[in-house]
């Protein structure tokens, strides 16, 4: 269990660096349009606080994943279907917690008038992504899948 752990905290390390990253190099795109950096009451806050709350709930999924063996990164369905832990309450907690969690707290941290525009734009074609793998797994696991999806919500 300490192994799986230690896998998932340094798989996620990477998730929530990644999108720092990619939030402070929006900055410069910000300052090069002429855009100030936003702030709000608690901003800072909030921000640090999804992005803590984004890699908790990465680390619990992926936790989930290591335990089965399985990739956290896979193109195809892989030989289980999770549905406990996090998948109790999400179909796509992964991406819950990187894609909303983590970007959207990196951008009110950071005040990125960029990648807070980034980061709405890109949901539609993450939820894209996530149809077509919804997809496979339901020709993988036919009718535990369809069950698994009307009880379960996509995001939250």
């Amino acid at each position: 269990m300490v192994k799986i752990l230690f896998k998932s905290v340094l798989h996620n390390i990477g998730v929530v660096l990644f999108a720092l990253g990619l939030v402070y190099l929006c900055t410069f795109l910000d300052r090069s349009l002429g855009l100030e950096a936003f702030s709000f009451p608690f901003s800072s806050f909030l921000g640090a606080l999804l992005l803590l709350l984004g890699f908790a709930l990465r680390l619990w999924a992926t936790a989930h994943f290591y335990a089965r063996q399985m990739h956290v990164i896979s193109l195809e369905p892989q030989g289980s279907l999770v549905t406990s832990g996090p998948y109790r309450y999400s179909r796509n907690p992964l991406y819950l917690g990187a894609n909303v969690f983590c970007f959207f707290g990196a951008a009110l941290l950071f005040g990125s008038l960029t990648a807070t525009v980034l980061t709405i734009l890109h949901l539609p074609f993450i939820n894209l992504v996530i149809r077509r793998e919804e997809r496979q797994l339901e020709q993988k696991f036919g009718e535990e899948f369809v069950a698994y999806k009307a009880r379960v919500r996509r995001w939250f």
